[in-house]
């Protein structure tokens, strides 16, 4: 039996997973299968849906709600307020539990607080969605996107600093780590890293 904590105040249904030092805090819900990764923090008033597949370190503020049908990768970050949806389409007096449309949040993407992710998309590894925006299409790995409906405004770095234009060299240096990324054809690439083979916590070349 794993070993995490859980609030007096919140409640884990049965055949769900939760991996050892996880943290899940006032009045949230873990519905019936759910997987949740090892040193997750789980918000006050967080609603897990059935079945959701949560990776390791992941952080979820407070009134988030992930519903069936979304998966978060390890390290990604969900503001307060963040707001998933599985039916494109709903309808109260329609049951429509067969057409979930799969939400894919990839490794370190970060959800800003408020922001809205329309079923059916797929938010890349480092991406980084600004608070408010309404995410409608896939967004690359490592892009800053941000309005109503979401655009992308530039490319952050895995560290989340906003990249600067890049240099004569082609490389975009990241401010905050000195790390070095160049744009290809299937988009963002950090050159510092082995980016095949992204395992565990690299953050030091």
């Amino acid at each position: 039996m794993s070993n995490y904590f859980l609030h007096e105040t919140s409640y884990v249904d049965e055949k769900c997973v939760i991996g050892d030092d996880t943290k899940i805090w006032h009045f949230s819900h873990i519905m019936n299968g759910s997987n949740i990764g090892k040193k997750c923090t789980i918000g006050q008033n967080v609603f897990i849906g059935d079945g959701v597949i949560i990776g390791d370190s992941v952080k979820i503020q407070n009134n988030v709600s992930v519903f069936s049908g979304v998966q978060l990768e390890d390290y990604v970050f969900c503001g307060p307020s963040v707001v998933f949806t599985n039916v494109i389409n709903p309808r109260s007096e329609i049951n429509r539990k067969s057409d979930y449309k799969p939400t894919l949040v990839k490794r370190g993407a970060t959800i800003g607080a408020n922001a809205t992710i329309v079923c059916g998309t797929t938010i890349g590894k480092f991406a980084f969605v600004a608070a408010g925006a309404v995410v409608s299409k896939d967004v690359p790995d490592y892009a800053l996107v941000m309005g109503v409906p979401s655009e992308q405004k530039g490319w952050m770095s895995r560290h989340g600093y906003k990249l600067p234009d890049p240099d004569e060299n082609g490389l975009l240096v990241c401010p905050g780590s000195n790390f070095k990324y160049m744009i290809h054809s299937n988009g963002l690439k950090c050159v510092d890293l082995d980016e095949g083979n992204d395992i565990g916590n690299q953050y030091e070349k």
